[in-house]
């Protein structure tokens, strides 16, 4: 009988532990990238040096492990400062208005250049609908004059549908008046899902 009681404490506690998944921390090409996973769902993320005009930047990316469809949304990522401020991501589409509206090209190339040496510094990080993809698709409608808003508008997460085993990244964009987000932790909420980031 103890035998059984202790075997189920056991198997309680172990799913008591998978139900609190941990946030693991990763060190790469000078960033610090968080990862959290959640009903199959794998979210990385980390803060970008520097801002675009009044918006403050996070790359992140996301992996579906899970058993159907998955969507997230810039919209579902709040950052919710130690003074209980939150602070809630811009859609896209806002953030590419803003792009052609005014961003010069050495916004897009400091924008740009960071975003790349986060994505391709990082081997962690693999995505199959990814800003890559998005980029391409940029260069592709604009032939060889590439605009520097849509070029940069590439980067932005847009609202995603992955299907099983996709994965996809991008930047969100918190309004700050151009200043640094400061102490706190990223929580993200989607349809299915809370993933709260380590305080940093």
């Amino acid at each position: 009988m103890n035998r059984l009681l202790g075997a189920r404490g056991l198997g309680f506690l172990l799913l008591c532990h998978c139900a609190l998944a941990q946030v693991i921390e990763v060190q790469s090409n000078g960033l610090t990238y968080q990862t959290l996973t959640r009903s199959g769902v794998t979210l990385m993320m980390t803060h970008l040096p520097g801002a675009l005009h009044q918006y403050a930047i996070v790359q992140v990316a996301i992996s579906n492990g899970s058993q159907g469809p998955y969507v997230i949304r810039p919209e579902d990522f709040t950052f919710e400062r130690a003074d209980g401020q939150k602070i809630r991501a811009v859609s896209a589409h806002a953030v590419i208005e803003m792009l052609l509206q005014k961003a010069t090209g050495n916004d897009a190339i400091k924008l740009v250049t960071t975003y790349e040496a986060g994505i391709y510094g990082n081997p962690q990080l693999k995505s199959t609908k990814g800003y890559e993809s998005r980029r391409e698709a940029a260069i592709a409608s604009t032939g060889t004059k590439v605009k520097t808003a849509v070029l940069a508008s590439a980067l932005a997460l847009v609202q995603t549908k992955l299907a099983i085993g996709d994965s996809t990244d991008g930047a969100v964009f918190f309004p700050t008046d151009g200043k640094p987000l400061g102490s706190g932790r990223l929580v993200v909420r989607t349809n299915t899902d809370t993933f709260e980031f380590n305080a940093e």
